[in-house]
């Protein structure tokens, strides 16, 4: 039966957790790695990533599950294994990123029970903004979702204000394509970015004559990143951990690129 759109709003919790790292998932997890183990009660909401699911957390559904793993280091490119898709025919909700590359197979697993949800993903307020809003209207909990955002705002500015306080000179970055709206962030000048293609010899040195003070790496896309002369390299990560914390992404971006910045 589906879940009312009228649902009580529920409360999004928040822990301080991040897990990036790793490169897959071991045969002995049958089931769909992350979940944030809340009181059932509210909507079945399954997500692609954890990317995914922290919006839908953020937006106020109190238990979401990921299919995939948290210790993926590039979640979209998954495998799925039947185990994990099976949660989807029980699912109200399927939400997922169009670039997943198991988009397919997800909502070819949903059938035509669950609603399907596509979600833009960019860590920037305007869009999370949008996308938390959306989500909050759509599952009927609009103000568990004002009140993320509320405390996203007053985060974001806190942190963002941190960076920006480091005195660098010059402040200048190179960054992956995907990456370079950090850069506002921190309050960085993209001097040049690289990717998703292979960086090649002349881009290298494209990058390495503008002189950046950093790079801001594609922590998911480790092999994909250059070594350029002069710089500190910064890995940067948009996917959250299994606890599904968005604020704790802009945490821990914040720490690193304020420590690349400080240098020695």
């Amino acid at each position: 039966m589906r879940w009312s759109r009228t649902v009580v709003a529920l409360t999004a919790t928040a822990t301080l957790v991040l897990s990036t790292t790793g490169c897959g998932s071991t045969d002995a997890d049958p089931a769909p790695s992350n979940s944030t183990g809340a009181p059932a009660g509210g909507p079945a909401v399954v997500a692609s990533t954890t990317w995914v699911g922290a919006l839908a957390k953020a937006a106020g559904i109190a238990e979401v599950t990921v299919i995939a793993p948290a210790n993926v280091q590039h979640p979209p490119d998954y495998d799925p294994k039947p185990s994990d898709l099976a949660a989807v025919a029980d699912a109200d909700y399927v939400l997922y990123a169009e670039f997943d590359g198991f988009a397919d197979r997800l909502t070819e697993a949903a059938g035509g029970d669950a609603e399907l949800v596509p979600v833009q993903l960019e860590n920037t307020p305007a869009v999370i903004t949008a996308e938390v809003t959306r989500l909050g209207e759509l599952f009927g909990t609009a103000d568990a979702a004002a009140a993320w955002l509320a405390e996203f705002d007053s985060t974001y500015a806190e942190l963002s204000g941190q960076v920006k306080a480091v005195t660098v000179e010059p402040r200048t970055a190179v960054s992956h394509l995907f990456m370079a709206y950090w850069a506002e962030f921190a309050g960085l000048q993209v001097t040049g970015t690289y990717g998703p293609a292979p960086v090649t010899a002349s881009q290298l040195a494209e990058l390495t004559a503008v002189k950046p003070a950093v790079v801001l790496a594609n922590a998911h896309l480790p092999g994909a990143n250059p070594d350029v002369d002069g710089a500190t390299r910064v890995d940067i990560v948009n996917f959250p951990g299994a606890d599904l914390d968005l604020l704790a992404v802009f945490r821990n971006n914040a720490e690193s690129i304020s420590a690349a910045l400080a240098g020695p």
